[in-house]
């Protein structure tokens, strides 16, 4: 009986907007979601950290694409690691098609010298993918007598699978620069049962943050700082470059997805997808708030009024490490809307 989904699945997988979702959800404030970009961020705070993340993709196209991620890490210090667990939801389309995925991760961390530093992390997460039938509308359901019109119903069918990532991160007080490998295990992800092996996704991530003023003590009250990301699975890849401006409390950001004059899909059809436009706060040092637009620049055009994206993050501070306290080991100086001083 399952022969009767084929026709089903197919045209689903040669929807434009299912294949332009791609294999994982997608977060255009990537740092805001440090733990899901690379693992061996996880923990890199002094504190329990509190990440949320909300993604409207493409709001005028019918039933956009909408992705949840909610994540909890906090650094053991006397262990020199990270723990974290993080929960992702993604609903393609009309909701017919959704991705769920909870994972707990691990990180170590390696102090090369006082000022140079190496993060190595993992990531375990079990992966549901759900079809319902229910969500989807037919011919013979809009045609009005429809001489080929059937009342058979389809059953919701799904898929579960575990799905393992690991990654590292170099660093230093003012720059960084990194990997990560998803799908280590290349799950089967097929509904009918056949082998569809997921693709491994490599990524490499690195910036340079640049102080512009300080206070009395040394604290950076202005910067900039510069991001540069690049994604590949298979025939598929993208770089997100850009950079991020800072005064006191505000943040602005600005940055590019593409392959911006080197590559291309097919004739007429260039690898640019989004210019994104980012402005976060950040209250007393432990709230933090980011709200960012896609405005899409591929063949899509104006007609999908873009995407709108928040980001929100609440640290925890732990009595006998609070920032006034003790010396602090130093971290990554990226991984949050604002950056670590």
């Amino acid at each position: 009986m399952q022969n009767r989904y084929i026709p089903i699945l197919i045209a689903l997988m040669l929807t434009p907007p299912l294949l332009t979702q791609g294999q994982d959800p997608q977060f255009s404030q990537f740092y805001a979601a440090p733990m899901y970009l690379n693992p061996a961020f996880t923990g890199n705070t002094v504190q329990g950290r509190v990440t949320a993340n909300y993604r409207k993709q493409w709001i005028k196209v019918p039933g956009a694409f909408t992705s949840y991620s909610f994540s909890y890490d906090q650094f053991l210090r006397k262990y020199k690691s990270g723990i974290g667990l993080m929960f992702i939801n993604d609903k393609a389309g009309s909701g017919a098609l959704k991705y769920s995925s909870i994972g707990g991760l691990y990180s170590y961390v390696f102090n090369l010298t006082r000022t140079v530093g190496i993060r190595a992390g993992v990531r375990a997460s079990y992966i549901s993918r759900d079809l319902d039938f229910f969500y989807l509308k037919f011919a013979d359901q809009i045609i009005r007598d429809d001489p080929f019109g059937t009342i058979e119903t389809f059953d919701r069918i799904g898929k579960t699978y575990f799905d393992f990532a690991t990654g590292a991160v170099l660093f230093s007080q003012s720059s960084w620069i990194g990997y990560s490998f998803d799908h280590l295990n290349r799950p089967n992800e097929s509904f009918l049962g056949q082998d569809t092996r997921l693709p491994i996704k490599y990524t490499v991530q690195g910036g340079y943050k640049y102080v512009l003023t300080e206070d009395v003590k040394g604290n950076a009250l202005e910067d900039i700082t510069a991001v540069v990301i690049y994604k590949g699975q298979q025939e598929w890849d993208q770089v997100d470059m850009g950079a991020y401006y800072r005064h006191k409390m505000m943040i602005v950001g600005i940055w590019y997805r593409g392959i911006p004059g080197l590559k291309t899909y097919k004739p007429g059809y260039s690898n640019s997808d989004a210019i994104v436009i980012m402005l976060g706060l950040r209250v007393q040092d432990y709230f933090h708030f980011g709200y960012s637009y896609d405005a899409t620049i591929s063949k899509l055009g104006i007609g999908t009024q873009g995407s709108h994206e928040i980001a929100l993050i609440y640290e925890f501070a732990q009595p006998e490490y609070k920032r006034n306290g003790k010396k602090q080991n130093f971290m990554v100086p990226c991984t949050k809307i604002t950056f670590t001083q």
